[in-house]
């Protein structure tokens, strides 16, 4: 397998990231190269970071409601410093219909609570394949 690298990130004023923390080691025993950025970061730090270390996906828990807010201005940056070919994806306590109204802005699979982390390493071995990194693409 191709090892992909996923930066993992808890924006916003949650402390909580015992549960980001189980996802990081289950994506590292999976194969994938893990980057964790920490408690408290803001979308800037989040795409700067991604960007900086050349990221095929990020993945953002949310558990403090500002879900709507922080996963739209995450996809606008990523526009702007043209990485959109970077997806975006995560969970954390989210309304159904909220999760849908992402999905529909652009915004990868969202996992709930209780959500397998066979499900996350599933669903990010068959979004990702066809996905190129941006040195990839240049050529």
């Amino acid at each position: 397998m191709k090892k992909y690298r996923i930066l993992l990130a808890k924006p916003g004023l949650d402390g909580h990231d015992r549960g980001v923390k189980v996802i990081a080691a289950a994506l590292r025993d999976a194969g994938f190269e893990v980057i964790y950025t920490g408690l408290r970061q803001t979308p800037e730090m989040i795409v700067e970071a991604a960007v900086q270390e050349d990221v095929n996906a990020i993945g953002m828990s949310i558990l403090s409601g500002a879900h709507m807010t922080l996963f739209p201005e995450v996809l606008e940056l990523l526009k702007k410093r043209n990485s959109s070919h970077i997806l975006l994806f995560g969970g954390g306590i989210i309304p159904k219909e909220e999760m849908d109204e992402l999905e529909r802005l652009g915004v990868g699979k969202l996992f709930g609570p209780g959500s397998s982390v066979n499900d996350i390493i599933y669903y990010l071995k068959k979004a990702l394949p066809g996905q190129k990194r941006k040195e990839e693409a240049l050529f």
